[in-house]
């Protein structure tokens, strides 16, 4: 077991400044921490050290916000950028991880040799709010689970902490209040808390959760849920239809969570159904405008719209290609997950903005389901054998 005497938390170093890895880089060097930014442009990394501001992501939108380029406050001198992915990892007990699912794997190989060399310990704290599914058997694969296959011949040489909750960057970056959730051994997790998390309460808090499974899966699929709002939004369904969104997603993401290993209570979580609602009811959130934009922009072709949404979003929004690898372990288990379905065919097959409304009343006001419930028999039974006991969506079962 570890002791907080062999990690070294006065320093930092954050892989990815997107927009969320800038937020960190300003919270953190608020708080006194030495930050190294890893970013393999060097040419960002120029521009961060010499102008304090990252010129690519967050700034613009903090202008607006505050009503120009010169209030928007600089990162902390402490605050350095670099290419030298080998410096980051070696020089640093602590990663900041806030790469978008889809670069990770990259990202892991780059790093596994260095840690092969590395004579000290690392603690990997995730912030992706992704899922990715395995190519063999179509398994969804948690950011965290991903960390531990990747280096599973150095497990005992690293942790993972998985952060969630209802968090957007801009508040991070500006101070604003933010609750966390952090998740992941106890042990590291209190370290991470007290370190990083707890140095300025007022600014930024945290609960610990056990159950780092399901904290992740809750904070991949509210995207999908957010995507699925945003274009619900544009289609004058009147103000009721989000609160069904809302809740019936919460019984397939529970659902989810509990097939992938994780546990019921995560989305009653501050990352379930905390993240889910400020991700429902703010148009801070990308996957929010994600779907608003998506309706607005509509072409016919999925593909084409993608594209242009894309364009007036600042980062990458999860949720699409969240929606792409859930559909996949969906169609793989028959499993029944209307609202899951709703969100792969409105955003991956070419249609009218006809058959988009459409497709949100069917999966909202003609579920098969008529209970909300689940009998007892069938509850102790879903608990005990979760990747036996669910809806199919066609078939025998399906009706069962």
């Amino acid at each position: 077991m570890l002791f907080s005497s062999s990690f070294d938390t006065g320093r930092i170093a954050i892989i990815g400044p997107g927009r969320l890895g800038t937020a960190f880089a300003y919270k953190f060097g608020r708080d006194n921490k030495r930050v190294i930014v890893y970013y393999h442009d060097v040419d960002v990394c120029k521009a961060i050290n010499r102008e304090h501001l990252n010129p690519k992501h967050l700034t613009e939108d903090l202008a607006r916000r505050l009503g120009g380029i010169d209030k928007v406050p600089r990162l902390s001198p402490k605050v350095y950028a670099t290419n030298n992915l080998e410096q980051v990892v070696e020089n640093n007990d602590f990663l900041f991880l806030s790469v978008t699912m889809d670069r990770l794997p990259e990202i892991l190989n780059q790093m596994k040799p260095i840690l092969e060399r590395k004579s000290t310990h690392t603690c990997f704290i995730s912030a992706i709010k992704g899922l990715t599914a395995s190519e063999i058997n179509r398994l969804l694969i948690t950011p965290s689970r991903l960390i531990r296959s990747n280096f599973f011949t150095l497990k005992d040489r690293f942790d993972v902490v998985s952060i969630g909750g209802p968090f957007f960057d801009m508040d991070i970056a500006l101070g604003k209040p933010v609750c966390l959730t952090v998740a992941g051994a106890k042990d590291v997790c209190r370290i991470v808390r007290n370190g990083f998390i707890g140095s300025n309460r007022r600014e930024l808090t945290s609960f610990y959760n056990f159950d780092d499974v399901g904290i992740e899966i809750c904070g991949a699929l509210k995207n999908i849920a957010a995507n699925l709002k945003g274009v619900t939004d544009c289609l004058d369904l009147g103000d009721s239809i989000p609160g069904t969104i809302f809740s019936r997603s919460g019984v397939e993401m529970r659902s989810l969570s509990r097939l992938l290993g994780g546990s019921f209570q995560a989305f009653q979580s501050q990352a379930g159904v905390g993240d889910m609602y400020v991700t429902f009811s703010s148009d801070a959130s990308k996957n929010h405008r994600y779907g608003r934009f998506f309706y607005e922009l509509f072409t016919g072709n999925s593909i084409e719209t993608h594209l242009k949404v894309l364009q007036r979003i600042d980062g990458k929004p999860e949720g699409p290609n969240t929606i792409l690898n859930v559909h996949k372990f969906l169609e793989k288990r028959n499993m029944y997950s209307p609202i899951f379905h709703c969100a792969y065919k409105i955003f991956n097959e070419e249609r009218s903005r006809e058959e988009i409304r459409e497709q949100i009343l069917q999966a909202t006001q003609f579920d098969r389901r008529t209970n909300e419930f689940i009998g007892p028999l069938s509850r102790l039974i879903y608990r005990l054998f979760p990747n036996l006991w669910y809806r199919r969506h066609r078939g025998f079962l399906a009706n069962q």
